[in-house]
């Protein structure tokens, strides 16, 4: 289950991956195969990933880890969808989020 990031500018791709739950190396991968993923890299080369890169790490992470799609299938899919406005994305991880509130309040009672 995914938990909220705070709200910062930039996150380091060890913070996204602890995020995730996944290597950072899986994160490098998916930089490559997506055109969609485009971190800022500082004076060190260190990669720095904006909120538009989260969301579109989110839709990725959404459709390969948790839908199972290949990769090919989640770069057409991510294509098809491409002028598609996220409130559906939006929408989901809100419904995940209170979906774990629920479950934390059941455990409490």
């Amino acid at each position: 289950m995914l938990k909220k990031l705070p709200n910062k500018r930039y996150f380091s791709i060890g913070e996204l991956a602890k995020h995730f739950g996944v290597n950072a190396s899986l994160l490098r991968f998916w930089e490559k195969e997506f055109d969609i993923i485009q971190p800022k890299k500082n004076a060190k080369g260190n990669r720095m990933f904006t909120q538009e890169d989260v969301k579109n790490l989110t839709m990725i992470y959404h459709l390969v880890k948790e839908r199972g799609f290949t990769l090919d299938g989640a770069k057409m899919h991510l294509k098809a969808k491409l002028n598609e406005p996220t409130d559906k994305i939006t929408l989901l991880t809100k419904l995940k989020q209170i979906k774990a509130d629920l479950l934390l309040l059941k455990e409490s009672l």
